[in-house]
């Protein structure tokens, strides 16, 4: 798991970039589709219906090949706070546009963003990481999400109205597209004026052309960029915020739920959990086996991997002789290398993590849990990965299995948030159960057991919000609810017409599904 040393330069030389496909040529293309919102080498904010040149542009580079990207224009806190005003001027406009002109501005921008799928696509790829055939799959998510909620909007606003202010998102990076982007045209859809943070860690000029599409059909976007610490009083405690949607880790979705429930903000806060698949009384093996390299989709950098499998002690033997052929297959590289020219790019289960700093840290809690006690089951090879020659490769980890870990190591309670698995031994169904719960609540979880019976006995008993039965669970999309049990969610679920009622306002005295401080009412 440390940083890949050069690959057998037999195999390098068979590889190159895909023609068209460089950084250069994506931001030339941004430069070219959206000149008002790429200028030079930075990408500018967008706030009071105006690209503005503020803020102090951070390096950045790529975590494919360590290629300098754009970096995000870092306002600060009193800017911010001038953007956050201008938006609420937006709100209290948009509010009252009829809902027919919202709609054919959302699905004007929507038609938009399909026409530039591909170059979308190509900036996800190198701002953070994403294979094609996934960073494809991040927009057509948004699209099509999105088109669903245009599509059915009417009923779902029945008896409601937008908030008093513009709803305000903190999103991580790993999902631009199919949740920030989405989250925010439905928002503008229910009739608020939104305000999206881009992610520090990448996704800026993506999220940049998709605004700036956004920008064009008269939706009322702004998009700020700065560290969360000096804009949070603006973007989350600022009296103007109607609403505070938030996607990332705990540390800082705690602060922001202490900040929200003190001043009684509406808000959505999806946070982590170790998301777990149970093995109990089980012997569809097959099934198993064809999973498990779809667990690995995107190096498991997403909320809903499943990076913990408990698993009945007696069934160890027959998990391993399904589990080891399934990882070895895993395909790893350069997102972009092909053998051919003329070659579509590489399909890989994933290529880098989000940075190289992030890399060295797993390979640390790797290594020390190894050292504390915690037994190797599968390391992949740095030899069987596609890269090219000479390239960077410090932002890349091979997968790693681990039996075991100790209960001092971070990967014995956390979401380690790349492509390591551990694994945990159990004898009863109170320990089965015990394992599966260990972080204080999950988005989702799997339990493969053969008797129906066993599982409706149990599933109720573990602390996820989507338990599913021999097959994983996912955030979902168009009608499908989601939301977190215990620490892995604050605030009102979403998904569906849940994700328009979180944004408006419905009947006096309404009480939202979510998990909220004072109650739990489940959809």
């Amino acid at each position: 798991m440390a940083p890949s040393p050069a690959p057998d330069p037999t195999h390098a030389r068979t590889l190159s970039l895909k023609p068209g496909t460089a950084w250069t040529d994506a931001w030339r293309r941004c430069r070219a589709v959206a000149p008002e919102a790429f200028r030079d080498d930075r990408v500018l904010n967008l706030w009071n219906a105006a690209w503005r040149p503020d803020g102090r542009a951070l390096p950045a580079t790529s975590p494919v090949d360590g290629t300098p990207v754009a970096g995000p224009p870092r306002l600060d806190a009193d800017t911010a706070h001038r953007a956050v005003r201008a938006a609420l001027d937006q709100h209290r406009a948009w509010r009252h546009v009829p809902l027919p002109e919202r709609r054919a501005r959302v699905a004007a921008t929507l038609d938009a963003l399909a026409e530039h799928r591909e170059l979308l696509a190509l900036l996800l790829v190198w701002e953070i990481g994403k294979p094609w055939r996934l960073a494809q799959a991040d927009v057509d998510r948004a699209i099509d999400g999105v088109r669903w909620y245009v599509d059915g909007i009417d009923g779902m606003l029945t008896g409601r109205s937008p908030l008093d202010g513009p709803v305000s998102n903190i999103a991580s990076w790993n999902y631009p597209m199919s949740v920030l982007v989405h989250a925010v045209l439905v928002q503008a859809l229910a009739g608020n004026a939104v305000i999206a943070k881009t992610p520090t860690d990448g996704g800026v000029a993506c999220l940049t052309l998709a605004a700036a599409l956004a920008a064009r059909e008269g939706i009322p976007v702004t998009l700020v960029s700065g560290s969360g610490r000096e804009l949070s009083a603006a973007l989350v405690r600022a009296p103007e915020i109607g609403c505070v949607s938030f996607v990332g880790g705990r540390d800082t979705g705690a602060a922001v739920a202490t900040a929200v429930a003190d001043l009684g903000k509406r808000h959505i806060l999806e946070q982590e959990g170790l998301n777990t698949w149970g093995i109990w009384n089980h012997s569809d093996w097959d099934t198993l086996t064809a999973v498990v390299p779809k667990l690995f989709d995107y190096g498991k950098q997403r909320c809903t991997a499943y990076p913990r499998f408990v698993v009945q002690r007696e069934l160890f033997d027959e998990f391993l002789a399904a589990y080891l052929p399934a990882v070895r297959t895993l395909g790893v590289g350069h997102p972009l290398a092909v053998e051919d020219p003329a070659d579509p790019p590489p399909r890989l289960d994933f290529g880098p993590l989000i940075s190289a700093a992030k890399a060295k840290e797993l390979h640390d809690q790797v290594t020390e849990a190894v050292d504390r006690g915690a037994v190797p089951l599968h390391r992949g090879r740095p030899a069987d990965a596609r890269f090219l020659p000479g390239q960077d490769t410090s932002a890349y980890v091979h997968p790693v299995t681990l039996l075991n870990p100790p209960r001092s190591s971070p990967l014995h309670h956390a979401e380690p948030f790349g492509p390591v698995d551990t694994v945990v031994l159990v004898d009863t169904e109170a320990e089965l159960l015990a394992a599966m719960n260990a972080s204080n609540g999950a988005l989702v979880a799997t339990l493969s057991t053969d008797d129906r019976a066993t599982y409706d006995r149990l599933a109720p008993q573990i602390r996820a919000f989507k338990v599913g039965h021999g097959v994983p669970r996912s955030r979902g999309d168009r009608d499908e609810l989601f939301g977190g049990l215990g620490a892995s969610w604050s605030g009102a679920f979403v998904g569906g017409d849940l994700l328009v009622r979180a944004v408006t306002r419905g009947p006096a005295g309404e009480r939202l599904p979510g998990n909220f401080s004072a109650y739990q009412l489940m959809p």
